[in-house]
C-alpha cells in the first residue's frame, strides 16, 4: 500500500520511497527496516501489474536505478484496499494481548516489574508523538498527520490500562490465586 501510493504521486525509485517512507515517519506505521523488503515488494507489485518501470538510469559510478510508475490497475487496487482497511476492523494478532492471555506464567512480583516497564516506554511513546505531531502541524495540512493522531490516542488507551493493571497488580486486585 505505502509503496504504491509512492508511485502514485509520482514516480521514483525503490531507495527514494524508502527513504520518504523514513522522512514521513510512515515507518511507524510500515515496516522497510530491511530494504531488501522494500524491493522484494516491488517485483511483487510489477509482477501483479500494479506498478511499471517507467526508465531505467545510470549516473556516473552510481547503480543503476529503476524508476516505477503506477499503472492504472495499481491505482484502482490501492483505492480498493485503502476502502476495505477504512471500512472493516480485520482480526489482528499483536503480541501484548497473546501475553496477557498467559500472565500467569509469570510470577506476580515479575510481572507488575515488566508491566511497569512498558508504562515507561509507553509514557515515552506518547511524548515523542505529541512533539511528533506539534513540530509536524508547523508545516503539514492536518490530513498527514491523522496515522500519528490515531496511534497517540491508541498508545493512550493502553497507558491507561497498563497503569491500572499495574496498580490492581500491586492491591492484590488481580491475583494468581485461582482455581480450575
Amino acid at each position: 500500500m505505502a509503496l504504491l501510493s509512492l508511485a502514485g504521486e509520482a514516480p521514483m525509485h525503490a531507495y527514494r520511497m524508502q527513504q520518504l517512507i523514513k522522512e514521513r515517519h510512515k515507518d511507524d506505521v510500515v515496516n522497510v527496516a530491511q530494504r531488501n523488503s522494500v524491493y522484494q515488494t516491488i517485483e511483487r507489485l510489477l509482477r501483479d501489474g500494479l506498478i511499471a518501470v517507467l526508465e531505467t538510469s545510470r549516473e556516473e559510478n552510481r547503480p543503476e536505478r529503476t524508476v516505477y510508475e503506477l499503472t492504472d490497475e495499481g491505482r484502482e487496487t490501492l483505492r480498493q484496499w485503502m476502502r476495505t482497511m477504512l471500512s472493516t476492523p480485520s482480526r489482528e494478532f499483536p503480541e501484548f494481548p497473546a501475553a496477557l492471555a498467559f500472565l500467569p506464567v509469570l510470577e506476580p512480583e515479575d510481572a507488575r516489574a515488566a508491566l511497569e516497564s512498558r508504562v515507561a516506554a509507553l509514557e515515552t511513546r506518547v511524548a515523542a508523538l505529541q512533539t511528533e505531531l506539534t513540530d509536524g502541524a508547523r508545516f503539514l495540512p492536518r490530513i498527514f498527520l491523522v496515522e500519528s493522531e490515531y496511534q497517540l490516542a491508541a498508545v493512550k488507551a493502553e497507558l491507561e490500562y497498563v497503569r491500572g493493571l499495574v496498580e490492581d497488580l500491586r492491591t492484590d486486585e488481580i491475583t494468581w490465586d485461582y482455581r480450575l
